[in-house]
């Protein structure tokens, strides 16, 4: 995670960051970190497997779309995925899955509570996706290494060989 500024909540709506979009964390703007071949391939992969699916399920999948968490919290996951309907221009409400990809310069202490931020906000399905050490995530009470993602709801799994040895 990089720098902080602090500006007001309606600045921050109204702006447009000439590189990598930002997050408000009570007052103040965030960096996020700049992605990674690693990252990008792994964002486009976990993109394709939901689109994949979106003729048979309603799915909605976007990447780095700003969500409000709460009034003072915007934050931007890597990958949400929702599910019924699409998302408002700015959703309010949280996504099915909330995706976050590690890239090299990542602060673990600044994803965990990311990643809290999402359960906490009610979002159902909160991963962590490592492409670097080939690993994955839940966050259902605290971080848990799993051999694969699933929604069980849906039957759906997404295994390492989806992610990870994709070209």
């Amino acid at each position: 995670m990089g720098a902080k500024s602090a500006i007001s909540l309606e600045e921050y709506l109204r702006t447009s960051f000439p590189d990598l979009d930002r997050e408000y964390r009570d007052g103040e703007v965030v960096e996020r970190s700049l992605p990674d071949d690693p990252h990008s391939k792994t964002q486009f992969l976990l993109l394709m497997f939901f689109g994949a699916l979106c003729g048979k399920f309603p799915f909605f999948p976007r990447p780095e779309l700003r969500m409000r968490i709460r009034p003072e919290m915007y934050l931007i996951p890597d990958v949400a995925v929702f599910y019924g309907s699409p998302p408002e221009r700015v959703p309010q409400d949280p996504p099915l899955v909330a995706i976050e990809i590690l890239s090299s310069d990542d602060r673990m202490s600044a994803v965990r509570s990311k990643l809290e931020a999402y359960r906490a906000w009610g979002v159902k399905h909160v991963w962590l996706v490592d492409p670097q050490e080939r690993r994955m995530y839940t966050c259902d009470q605290g971080l848990a290494e799993v051999e694969s993602l699933r929604i069980p709801e849906l039957e759906l799994e997404l295994t390492p060989a989806k992610i990870f040895d994709a070209q």
